[in-house]
């Protein structure tokens, strides 16, 4: 593991940086958008920035972090720990695979289960539609689509324009908003259309 070269691609979708743990919420909300997505590396010791500050407590980052990873997430994960020296300080490198036992929920500080994936280098909180496609996939039953006048109009719409947004669709059809996720998770589980989720919104394209 060339973790110098790894600092140096900075934060990424499957990379995060952690100075030290302080919450087991917050981290906990990284690994399960990590387990959601395609698995990912927590490296502690780190900052933002890349600069090597070293872990203080091995101990205790990894109680931290076992404790998140077993009882703020749900269902659990197994954190698999390494430790590396760089330049005589101690990088404990944290790798949460990806699941497939997805969703995963993390515990918030309000008390509530909430599921995240992996938006570029940041953890965002996952839409409805989101939730369901993870737990579908994860069902692998496959999926039958009987494509009615709903689902032909917002592929003609998409032949013509680059996106939509659930918003947007339910209004062009006279839509009730769950009747309008079913339809998109089905031809999301379906390759017929891909979810797009940023920080700020979320909208579909034709795969």
């Amino acid at each position: 593991m060339n973790i110098k070269r790894m600092i140096l691609e900075g934060e990424t979708v499957t990379q995060d940086f952690k100075k030290t743990i302080t919450s087991c919420e917050k981290i906990a909300k990284t690994m399960v958008s990590f387990a959601n997505n395609k698995g990912g590396k927590l490296l502690v010791g780190i900052l933002d920035d890349g600069t090597i500050k070293g872990v203080k407590s091995e101990d205790e980052e990894r109680y931290m972090l076992t404790k998140a990873a077993h009882f703020y997430a749900k269902p659990a994960l197994e954190p698999i720990f390494e430790e590396i020296y760089v330049d005589d300080k101690l990088v404990l490198v944290v790798e949460i695979e990806e699941s497939d036992t997805k969703p995963h929920y993390a515990l918030g500080e309000d008390g509530k289960w909430w599921v995240y994936v992996r938006v570029k280098d940041k953890s965002v909180l996952a839409s409805k539609i989101v939730v369901d496609v993870l737990k579908r996939q994860g069902a692998d039953k496959g999926v039958f689509i009987e494509y009615s006048s709903k689902e032909k109009a917002l592929l003609e719409y998409l032949e013509k324009n680059e996106r939509i947004t659930l918003t947007e669709y339910g209004k062009m059809l006279n839509l009730g908003r769950r009747r309008a996720q079913r339809i998109m998770v089905d031809l999301v589980l379906s390759g017929v259309i891909r979810v797009h989720t940023t920080e700020k919104e979320e909208f579909y394209t034709a795969s």
